[in-house]
């Protein structure tokens, strides 16, 4: 008996130190939000103050002191977030996750971001004020790496903690350059199409057709090698761990438009969901500077942010700054390629892959004069065309850390312009606001042109040289307003106006957004900051009206069933808006979904149909194609004996939607409210693992918004019926220079990347809702409801 006491108390103390060593790591992972840190390379006491969402407030003796800070703060909450985003453009994310994403890697490694920004490094002036935030910066985030507790996602997969250089800045920027593109995804598309079906399938599809144009005639086999290229970089885009940039709306109304006699801006950047957040924000303030800033993981340069003199946001230009171009091999040496001055031999490069728990993929990478070869970094796609990419962020110097170094330090509208005007790639609508009234918008990018018949939206001859750039435009040229004379500035990512005689080309979002927004804009006078936050959530589509209008005068209601009657008298009677308990919604994207489909599936194939999916381009067809009374795309090609009409098409979709939604959601309409099928979930790379998924992703929600909505929280439409969001606004701002020390934002999820803290989710339930929270500037407030740590110098 004696002996049974003492093995038990002996498991019992055992029972304890496991729970109380538990207890200090799961304490001990934790983001520490007050206290005492002892800090290398700050010259004074700093002073960071939590507030009551986890938003760090920063008070430092100089800029550098802060920029430290926040390196330090910055990596406490969203390191995990920073080692995925500096992995993807060199390819390293096989390091991390195994052979699932060698072709991830091998695609990234390919178009020379990371040889770029050794070159850009090679540049900089380390004496300049831009390279010492850097590296300020810098120091910070590396003595968490060092001193810091590790997160738990590195433990989970096993990776130890490095420290972070200038080049993984540059490579986090140069993946968001890339992901804010379409012309890997659209140009391939066009191309397949236009060899497929011929020119009269793509004008209708809203693409010029110059009678210049000279195409480069192609073989069967080209047209699955463009199918499969584009499949596989379409894939890659979706499982990467890190989601794109996607769209994003932003107005700014002048002073003789609101109610306080004050400038208002408004920004949502629209960007692909994901947990961690996008955004970390951050207060700075200094004798001299002052910040609250929107800052990327591992970036230390506000690029989004105000202060009490001005504010600024950002929008995707979404112009065309990739070229795909087709290269012509030797006919007896597959080493060489032909240009305008004779055969010239492709530049080789070695790169490895390093794979978890396997072997090192090595690789050889062929480059032309116009950019690395794609085509042949996938396995399956024959190289018998090499497709050379050409993309101006890796032709020019990158000058993206001076352009957000200026654009937070600006001291007038005109400094603020000068940033703007150092931006090369990616394409970004810069808006501005500030207190003495100014309001502008800037298209921001290296804009270039071809000679007349040169069709961008197409593979072009890399052979000849007739299709390579010929000049490019002075800032002076882009796309801008200052003060316009209606008293307002807005982005949708719709078509900027003409300019240098021309329409640029680019992949641009159709104008349901922006319809609104204008319409909501232009005949009212007494904007204030309550009316703006509820236009920043408005859920409204200008176009759905009008597209259901369009069904309806060109179908027989007595034709159709009792069930079929009521949804169209449900749609007849909707506003476009996509609220949670609203039946009209539901039906209306499964009409979208099935209209599309019985358009275009037929002549496109299933294969380039999904492809045609993923771009905006099917976006732009849903009020342009239910507009035409004739179209080649009307007749259902499968149906040898019929010749289909308009009429045809949009009967058969009607019954197949209300048949489709039975099947989904019972018999009685009223069970086929949105909030059943619109759902958000903010997914972790480790979520992906069921048994983890609780804890690492936030949601699932149902949430209302829709599609090209101003509250754009988008989706792709399926044969399912639920409609998962996958992007939408990755903030809300609402700044009111009448009250800059109450303007307001909120986050989709939670300030910190640690699933440990109370601030990973706390703001998820808000977001949701439409709701905000102050980006607090009041010093006295901020003390009242914070924590502090106190960053004392080291030695």
């Amino acid at each position: 008996m004696r002996v049974l006491k003492k093995i038990l108390k002996f498991l019992l103390i055992i029972i304890i130190v496991i729970a109380i060593a538990g207890f200090w790591y799961y304490n001990h992972l934790k983001p520490s939000y007050s206290g005492e840190v002892s800090l290398a390379n700050i010259e004074a006491e700093t002073t960071v103050y939590y507030d009551d969402y986890g938003i760090p407030h920063i008070y430092a003796d100089n800029r550098l002191d802060a920029t430290t800070t926040l390196g330090y703060v910055h990596a406490q909450d969203r390191l995990w977030q920073m080692e995925l985003m500096r992995r993807i453009s060199p390819g390293r994310l096989s390091e991390l996750f195994g052979k699932d994403l060698i072709e991830n890697d091998t695609f990234f490694a390919s178009l020379g971001i990371d040889e770029a920004a050794e070159i850009s490094i090679s540049k900089l002036d380390k004496n300049s004020e831009v390279y010492k935030i850097m590296e300020a910066y810098l120091k910070g985030v590396n003595q968490f790496v060092d001193e810091g507790p590790t997160p738990i996602e590195y433990t989970l997969i096993g990776l130890e903690k490095k420290h972070f250089v200038i080049k993984d800045i540059y490579n986090i920027m140069g993946y968001l350059s890339f992901s804010f593109a379409m012309a890997h995804k659209t140009d391939p598309l066009l191309s397949a199409l236009q060899l497929k079906l011929g020119n009269e399938y793509i004008k209708e599809l809203d693409v010029s057709i110059s009678p210049e144009t000279l195409y480069i005639k192609n073989s069967k086999q080209e047209v699955e090698s463009y199918t499969k290229m584009l499949s596989k970089i379409n894939t890659i885009m979706e499982t990467n761990p890190i989601p794109p940039f996607i769209g994003s709306n932003s107005w700014v109304i002048s002073e003789d438009k609101t109610s306080n006699g004050k400038v208002i801006l408004a920004s949502d950047p629209h960007i692909g969901f994901a947990q961690p957040s996008v955004w970390f924000e951050a207060h700075l303030v200094t004798p001299d500077y002052e910040m609250y800033g929107y800052h990327m993981a591992g970036i230390p340069f506000a690029m989004l942010g105000h202060n009490r003199n001005f504010a600024y946001g950002i929008t995707m230009f979404e112009n065309d700054d990739i070229e795909l171009y087709r290269e012509e091999n030797h006919p007896t040496d597959n080493n060489k390629y032909k240009t305008p001055n004779g055969y010239e031999t492709y530049k080789k490069t070695t790169k490895t892959i390093k794979v978890k728990d396997g072997e090192d993929v090595t690789f050889e990478l062929k480059s032309s004069r116009h950019g690395p070869i794609i085509n042949n970094t996938f396995k399956g796609i024959t190289e018998g065309n090499p497709i050379a990419m050409s993309w101006i962020y890796t032709q020019l110097d990158n000058k993206m850390p001076n352009v957000f170094h200026l654009l937070s330090t600006a001291k007038s509208m005109e400094d603020f312009k000068k940033g703007v005007s150092l931006l090369h790639a990616p394409g970004l609508n810069l808006m501005y606001g500030d207190s003495k009234g100014n309001v502008a918008w800037y298209a921001s990018a290296k804009l270039y042109k071809y000679k007349n018949h040169v069709n961008t939206k197409f593979i072009l001859d890399g052979a000849s040289g007739e299709d390579d750039i010929v000049s490019y435009l002075d800032f002076s040229e882009n796309p801008m307003a200052e003060n316009p004379e209606w008293n307002y500035v807005y982005s949708a990512n719709n078509q900027p106006d003409s300019i240098a005689g021309m329409l640029y080309p680019g992949y641009y979002i159709p104008e349901d957004r922006a319809k609104r927004i204008t319409r909501l804009l232009e005949p009212k006078n007494n904007w204030n900051k309550k009316s703006v936050s509820a236009m920043i959530n408005d859920v409204t589509s200008s176009v759905a009206p009008e597209v259901i209008k369009e069904l309806t005068n060109n179908i027989n209601y007595n034709s159709y069933s009792r069930n079929e009657q009521r949804a169209i008298d449900v749609l007849q009677l909707w506003d476009g808006s996509h609220t949670l308990d609203a039946v009209a919604p539901t039906i209306y994207n499964k009409f979208i979904y099935l209209y599309m489909k019985n358009t275009f599936q037929d002549e496109m194939g299933k294969e380039l149909y999904a492809q045609f999916e993923e771009t905006h381009l099917i976006k732009r067809q849903i009020a342009l194609q239910i507009h035409k009374e004739t179209s080649v795309w009307w007749d259902d090609i499968s149906t040898t004996q019929i010749t289909e009409t308009k009429k045809d098409i949009l009967s058969k979709t009607l019954k197949e939607t209300v048949a489709s939604l039975e099947v989904q959601l019972g018999e009685d309409m009223n069970h086929w409210v949105w909030n059943k099928v619109h759902i958000l979930e903010h997914h972790h790379p480790i979520g992906k693992i069921e048994s983890l998924r609780e804890f690492f992703n936030v949601g699932p929600y149902s949430v209302n918004g829709g599609s090209e909505v101003i509250n754009n929280l988008d989706y792709n439409r399926d044969s399912t019926g639920v409609y998962n969001v996958d992007s939408g606004p990755s903030t809300r701002r609402v700044i009111d220079f009448s009250d800059i020390e109450n303007s307001l934002s909120i986050n989709p999820t939670g300030q910190s990347g640690n699933p440990l803290s109370k601030h990973y989710r706390d703001q998820a339930e808000m977001y949701n809702k439409g709701e905000f929270r102050k980006m607090k500037m009041n010093k006295e407030e901020i003390i009242k409801v914070s924590t502090k740590i106190i960053f004392i110098p080291k030695n």
